[in-house]
């Protein structure tokens, strides 16, 4: 989602009349701003449109490359505009080869004979499984326990895939075993598990991650059983957030929601409208992360500060 977000940026850049580097600033502001609004969820379209604007306006204080000296040389707004067209394609350029980057870095944390559990629709999680599928050669050989939700609660007529079925399929094809579980059998798997690997929405300041509802209580099992807990993450989901605990979240979920008969006959079991259970996310601190695998390489979550001031400042 962050991707597409900023791809959509670029898009009205090229199409924009503003005339202004201001208009412009101010034209991708506003159109970010909309983009949030229109989701349940923004954290994690916040932190890739939040950066993007920032990387943008870096590009600007740049010196050039014919005066180390001097700041671009832009002899109109044609020409400015043109250059923040280039760099934000550059940009998108670079966050989609993250993946391929993590894939390479994960990879070797799938050893031979491990068993691999992991939740959720993350691109990165099923791009770093796939390669370690393909890479193998035959020499390496795993299988994977994948955490699915409960699909009459998110999706009654069952018209809607659920997260994380077409890494399934894709990894079954390839060869490697998979097995699938509901959400309330994690404890009881976990002793035939090696090592968790999960994705994040949002990676924050103090090295904890925003991720998919059930997140959170696979890292306390995790902990409890004493499994290695890592996070896979594009830079681009480096958020600035310093949330302390699930309730600290700058969205309004409504999970825990308290009910009488009246109120369960005229809106149902199940409100899957807005931050509901389908669109919820949770919060797992860093003391229960072992590292957070990345395309600028392996961190522990106490190293998450250091670089986010690299990518901001």
């Amino acid at each position: 989602m962050p991707v597409a977000a900023i791809e959509a940026l670029v898009e009205l850049l090229a199409q924009s009349q503003a005339s202004t580097i201001s208009e412009t600033l101010d034209l991708l502001a506003t159109s970010t701003a909309h983009l949030k609004a229109a989701i349940p969820n923004p954290i994690s379209l916040s932190a890739g449109t939040d950066l993007f604007q920032r990387y943008l306006i870096t590009t600007l204080q740049r010196p050039s490359s014919s005066n180390a000296g001097a700041t671009i040389p832009f002899t109109d707004f044609r020409t400015i505009r043109q250059h923040l067209i280039s760099n934000g394609r550059l940009f998108v350029t670079r966050a989609k080869a993250s993946r391929d980057k993590i894939a390479a870095f994960g990879r070797h944390f799938v050893r031979d004979g491990n068993t691999v559990l992991t939740n959720g629709g993350s691109r990165v999680v099923g791009a770093l499984l796939q390669h370690a599928a393909d890479d193998s050669k035959g020499s390496i050989r795993f299988r994977v326990i994948y955490v699915l939700g409960h699909a009459p609660d998110f999706d009654p007529n069952g018209t809607e895939p659920l997260e994380g079925t077409s890494t399934i399929s894709a990894l079954r094809e390839k060869g490697i075993p998979v097995a699938v579980i509901p959400e309330s059998a994690v404890g009881y798997a976990l002793g035939k598990v090696d090592s968790v690997i999960v994705g994040a929405e949002g990676v924050v300041e103090n090295g904890g991650i925003i991720s998919r509802l059930g997140t959170y209580q696979m890292g306390l099992l995790a902990r409890a059983a004493g499994k290695p807990f890592y996070v896979v993450a594009e830079s681009h989901k480096f958020v600035r957030l310093y949330p302390l605990g699930q309730y600290d979240l700058p969205i309004e979920q409504r999970v825990v929601q308290f009910e009488t008969n009246e109120q369960v006959e005229k809106d149902g079991y199940f409100d899957t409208v807005g931050n509901g259970v389908k669109d919820a996310v949770d919060f797992t601190p860093p003391d229960l992360i072992s590292a957070l695998i990345t395309e600028s390489g392996v961190l522990t979550p106490s190293a998450v500060s250091e670089e986010l001031i690299k990518i901001w400042f």
